[in-house]
This record gives C-alpha cells, structure tokens and sequence, in this order.
C-alpha cells in the first residue's frame, strides 16, 4: 500500500468518467472516487466486480416466504382453526387464495428489511460513524479520485491536470 495518496477534484461526471479510464489505462490503482450522485458506467470503468446483493436478496425473500407460509398454517391451521363466513379451514390449501396476500407481504418485507441491514453492515455503516469523507463538496457538486502515489508524483499530477482535475493534491495515507 502507498504511503501517499492524490487527490484530483473534477467538477463533471463526464470528465471524471473519461479521467477514470485514462488514469486506469496509465496503470495507476484508483483507491476511491467519491461523488455526489452515481455516475453511470463508473463502477466499469474502475473494473469493480459486480455486486452478490441480489443474490442475499432472493434468499431473504423466500426465508420470508418460508416463515410467512408456517406461520399461517399454524395460526389459522394448526393453533386456532376459525369459521370465516363458512369457508372451512381444515387444510391449507383450501385456504391458500385468502393467504397469497400475507405470503406476499411477508416475503417483501423480510426481503426489504433484511436488504437494508446487509446493505449497512457490508458497506461498515454503523450508527454514529464519522464520516469518511476527504472533501465535503463531493456531497454538493465536486467529484473527488484518489489515486495511490506509485512511481514519479509529477507525471502523476500531469496526467490528472491533462484529463481535466480543477484541483490536485497530495495527501499522507491513513491507511499506510
């Protein structure tokens, strides 16, 4: 890991997007790009691997599918059986058109609230975090790379002027 990093502002998605390619092609490593909104195309152009979220998605819906179905024979099967304008309620399946509603329900919530927990806990967002971002205007207008410092800083910071940077600095790592 460098024991610098450089931090190049741009003040366009598009100028950083064509930045980002240019600085990859140099085979320099991009440590993070901060931005105010997501830039279509970026999470590519840095040859970020696609993400498995949805993956963790399907299987907290069909745990809520799961819960939702066992949960509805036993209250309406299994525990108190109930005469509901005469439908019978000896078995599930005679009842299962009154109980697509609640499945459904339950399948969406387990999976949205689930998603929200797994999404915090895998992106280290823990209440009353310190935020980690290096510059406050990428939250506003400003779009911030940091690169990892390898080889001569000058031909660096010419490349990051040449692709269009308003600003280019060069910080201590923390991480170092």
């Amino acid at each position: 890991m460098s024991s610098k990093i450089v931090n190049a502002v741009y003040d366009d998605d598009d100028t950083l997007l064509h930045a980002v390619k240019d600085v990859k092609k140099a085979e320099y490593r991009i440590e993070e790009v901060f931005t105010p909104f997501p830039v279509h195309g970026l999470d590519h152009a840095m040859g970020l691997a696609s993400t498995r979220l949805a993956i963790t998605a399907f299987m907290y819906g069909i745990l809520g599918f799961s819960i939702a179905i066992t949960m509805i024979n036993y209250i309406m099967i299994v525990d108190w059986p109930m005469n509901i304008g005469g439908k019978p309620s000896f078995s599930f399946m005679e009842n299962l058109p009154a109980f697509v509603p609640v499945i459904f329900e339950m399948t969406i919530f387990f999976a949205a609230h689930l998603m929200v927990i797994t999404f915090y806990l895998r992106s280290r967002l823990w209440p009353f975090k310190k935020a980690e971002n290096p510059l406050p205007e990428t939250t506003d207008d400003k779009f911030l790379m940091q690169i990892a410092l390898s080889g001569d800083e000058k031909v660096l910071i010419n490349l990051l002027k040449k692709t269009g940077a308003i600003e280019v600095s060069i910080h201590k790592n923390q991480d170092a």
